[in-house]
C-alpha cells in the first residue's frame, strides 16, 4: 500500500516529535555517505563520490563525525541506514556497520527507503506541485531502479526494476511533466523525446536527506530487527567489507 506523507509532515519538525540523535549511513549507490542528525535537522556531514570508497571511508567518516562534533556514539538514539534499492556490496557494507553500532551500544536500528530520499532532494530544488517524480538507480545495461511520487509525497507507483526503451513513461508524460532524477535518468535522455520529460542534475541519495525520514521512523517506533534485518539489495558492484572496527 502506497505511503502518504504531507509536504507538512516532511518539512516541519512536528511540535510531538522525540528528541533524538541520530547517525545516518548512505552506501547504496557509489556515493559514500554518513551524517549526524538531532531531532531531524542536520548537524553534520561528511560524503565522497569516489566510486568503490565505501570500504575505507564509512567508518572513517563515522569517526571523523563523532570527533569533529565531540560527541560519543554512546550518545545516539539511533542508526538510520539506507535500505535500498542499491548495489547488493555497498548496501552489506553500510548495514554491516549500522548493525555493528546498534549491537554494540543496544539501540535502534532505522531503515530509510533510498528512491524515498532521493524524490525528497528533488522535491525541495524543483518545489514544483505539477510534476511527478521518478528517481531512479542504475542498475548496469539499460535496466533501472525506479519508483513514481507527486509533490505532495504520495507514492504513485510502486518500486520495480525496469527496462528503458523508446515507450517507457508514454503514459505518464502524456498526461504532464515527469522530472527523472538520479544516476539512472541518463539512461532515459536517449529514448525519452517529450515536452513534459524534465531531468534533473546533481540528485543523489545522500546521509544529507536521510534526516527527516530517520526522524519521522524514530518518532513512529519503526525499527528494524537488529538480528534479521536485510536491506533490499540489487546490483552488485566491486567493493569489500570493512575491516576496521571503531567500536
Amino acid at each position: 500500500m502506497c505511503e502518504k506523507l504531507t509536504i507538512l509532515r516532511m518539512f516541519v519538525t512536528n511540535k510531538f516529535s522525540k528528541m533524538a540523535l541520530i547517525l545516518n549511513i548512505e552506501t547504496s549507490t557509489p556515493v559514500c555517505s554518513a551524517s549526524l542528525a538531532e531531532n531531524g535537522k542536520l548537524v553534520a556531514l561528511k560524503e565522497s563520490f569516489e566510486d568503490r570508497s565505501h570500504a575505507s571511508l564509512l567508518t572513517v567518516f563515522i569517526d571523523e563525525l563523532f570527533k569533529e562534533q565531540n560527541i560519543d556514539a554512546g550518545k545516539l538514539h539511533a542508526v538510520s541506514v539506507s535500505e535500498g534499492p542499491g548495489s547488493y556490496t555497498g548496501l552489506r557494507i553500510g548495514v554491516s556497520v549500522a548493525k555493528g553500532i546498534c549491537y554494540a551500544k543496544n539501540i535502534p536500528l532505522i531503515a530509510v527507503n533510498t528512491l524515498q530520499t532521493m524524490a525528497l532532494m528533488a522535491l525541495q530544488e524543483l518545489k514544483d506541485s505539477s510534476v511527478l517524480y521518478c528517481p531512479m538507480i542504475d542498475a548496469r545495461r539499460m535496466e533501472v531502479y525506479s519508483a513514481l511520487f507527486n509533490s505532495e509525497w504520495v507514492q504513485k507507483r510502486k518500486t520495480i526494476a525496469e527496462i528503458i526503451d523508446e515507450n517507457s513513461y508514454k503514459a505518464e508524460l502524456a498526461k504532464g511533466k515527469v522530472a527523472f532524477l538520479g544516476n539512472g535518468a541518463q539512461k532515459c535522455i536517449d529514448f525519452i523525446n517529450s515536452e513534459n520529460a524534465l531531468f534533473l542534475n546533481d540528485i543523489y541519495p545522500s546521509a544529507k536527506y536521510m534526516a527527516t525520514l530517520a526522524q519521522q521512523a524514530f518518532d513512529r517506533n519503526d525499527f528494524k530487527d537488529v538480528a534479521y534485518f536485510e536491506p533490499f539489495y540489487l546490483k552488485d558492484f566491486v567493493a569489500t567489507i570493512p575491516k576496521k572496527k571503531i567500536f
